[in-house]
């Protein structure tokens, strides 16, 4: 039984995992299909840490559309992930929380390069179409150019 428990484990970071990827790529694709794609229906994202906006997903990847353009090149690197599967008393849950780290090098229109870093904090719901994200939230820590 533990086994079973212990690879239900795994799957499942496995599975939020891939979400956190699949945000980054959606991002930096500017695939804002598959960004809205990657939240429940109620998601919400929360870009103020970082002088953004907050709200609906929907609303939010507008928002996000417009403000990429001006970044034609783009590198979102998301790293030191911390996952957490709820735990159940020994069984995996249905909520998972990932908290992590961020580089993101753009590089605007005019070729001047801007950096910047902080932490995200993502939470997720396991659904019938598999873990999806509810919230997003940025806190820039640091920016250059």
């Amino acid at each position: 039984m533990t086994q079973r428990v212990d690879l239900a484990n795994v799957m499942d970071r496995l599975a939020v995992d891939d979400v956190i990827t699949g945000y980054a790529v959606a991002v930096d694709d500017s695939d804002w299909t598959a960004y809205r794609a990657l939240f429940t229906p109620d998601g919400r994202a929360d870009y103020r840490g970082a002088g953004g906006v907050e709200g609906p997903v929907s609303e939010v990847a507008d928002w996000l559309a417009g403000t990429m353009r001006l970044f034609p090149v783009r590198q979102h690197l998301i790293v030191n992930r911390r996952v957490a599967v709820q735990d159940l008393g020994g069984s995996p849950g249905d909520e998972a929380t990932v908290r992590a780290d961020y580089v993101n090098p753009m590089r605007y229109a005019s070729g001047e390069d801007f950096v910047c870093g902080g932490r995200y904090a993502f939470t997720l719901r396991r659904t019938d179409d598999g873990w999806l994200l509810t919230s997003v939230v940025v806190e820039e820590k640091w920016r250059r150019g």
